[in-house]
């Protein structure tokens, strides 16, 4: 099979990919994958659809469950099994990021307080546990065991690589091949799911569920590498969360194991200080950040990511150039070049 390599966008600011081509693509779709998990995250407990929408309705860009729908119009389906699929995908997604507030003790989310701020830990778990609930629920009444499969394995792998990431929390040994396989489980896993269903609900080949699954854990990986980037390169208001919250939480992502690893021996001592927590001041954020910017750990780990993001362009080659292939496209060149 020959294949067609899309080159990544490396224009200036007024050239820079958006999703836009991916939001209208979806767009319709969207409106009813919205409509299941606002009726889904309904309860006849108060504190269920208040907590739950207080995250989901904050924004995000949804990337998960486009990715089913995008999916879906890249291979031509015409059915809407999908949509309640895609509801399932965005719950799962919900669940784990109330979870991670709460094990992270977040303070900001999508730009607003965390919901373990507004209504306390314990609430947020439980909430967390009941979006993974409706999303089984969803997941059932599909009544595909094969789809069924993939996203229970995909939740599995991503609980999985929430704990991997704890696990090396502090730790400043940690190398980049366990960094990229922590992201791989923990972000990664669901994009490429969520992409590999719509082949599935369509009874398409296993070579177009295999691109698909290419394109989204390519994706989910250069989605996260170029989140763990900003977080040393933006400001909160463009985030939506607080700048060098994973600097404060002794995480090693990939700007600081690059950093580290170019350093000199003070370098080094200040970042085995900072890491293990011995030593957390205001003023170390801002070395933090001009240490990885002095060897050029954000600009390398962004350039990862735009290779990450060439695999996933490429996986679509399988399938024929339409409008809907070069909405993904755009959406992984957006992953890289965006700022928040």
């Amino acid at each position: 099979m020959s294949a067609n390599v899309v080159p990544i966008i490396r224009g200036g600011k007024n050239d820079r990919p958006t999703l836009a081509p991916i939001l209208s693509l979806t767009a319709t779709a969207m409106n009813s994958v919205n409509q299941v998990i606002l009726d889904r995250m309904q309860s006849e407990i108060p504190l269920i659809p208040a907590l739950a929408g207080h995250l989901i309705s904050g924004g995000g860009k949804r990337m998960r469950p486009m990715l089913t729908i995008a999916g879906a119009e890249v291979i031509g389906y015409q059915g809407t099994r999908h949509h309640k699929l895609a509801a399932a995908v965005e719950f799962i997604h919900t669940a784990t990021l109330l979870h991670d507030d709460v094990v992270d003790g977040s303070e900001m989310r999508r730009g607003k307080e965390a919901a373990n701020i507004v209504y306390g830990n314990p609430a947020t778990v439980l909430v967390g546990d009941f979006l993974f609930s409706r999303a089984f629920e969803l997941m059932v009444e599909d009544g595909s065991l094969k789809v069924l499969k993939i996203l229970s394995s995909a939740s599995a792998i991503i609980a999985q690589g929430e704990v991997d990431q704890l696990v090396s929390q502090r730790k400043i040994e940690t190398s980049e091949e366990r960094y990229l396989h922590i992201i791989g489980a923990k972000t990664a896993a669901l994009f490429a799911a969520a992409s590999r269903i719509a082949a599935v609900v369509a009874e398409r080949s296993e070579a177009e569920e295999c691109a698909l699954d290419d394109y989204g854990r390519n994706l989910g990986i250069a989605f996260q590498l170029v989140d763990d980037a900003i977080d040393y390169d933006s400001g909160t208001a463009e985030m939506g969360k607080d700048r060098g919250d994973d600097f404060r939480e002794g995480k090693m992502t990939l700007p600081v194991i690059l950093a580290y690893a170019r350093g000199n021996d003070e370098e080094r001592r200040f970042w085995q200080d900072c890491i293990a927590g011995f030593t957390i001041e205001d003023s170390d954020l801002e070395r933090a950040v001009e240490l990885i910017n002095s060897h050029n750990a954000v600009a390398d780990t962004r350039e990862r990511a735009r290779l990450y993001a060439q695999r996933a362009c490429d996986a679509l080659a399988i399938f024929p150039d339409s409008k809907a292939r070069a909405a993904m496209i755009e959406a992984a060149q957006f992953a890289v070049a965006r700022g928040y």
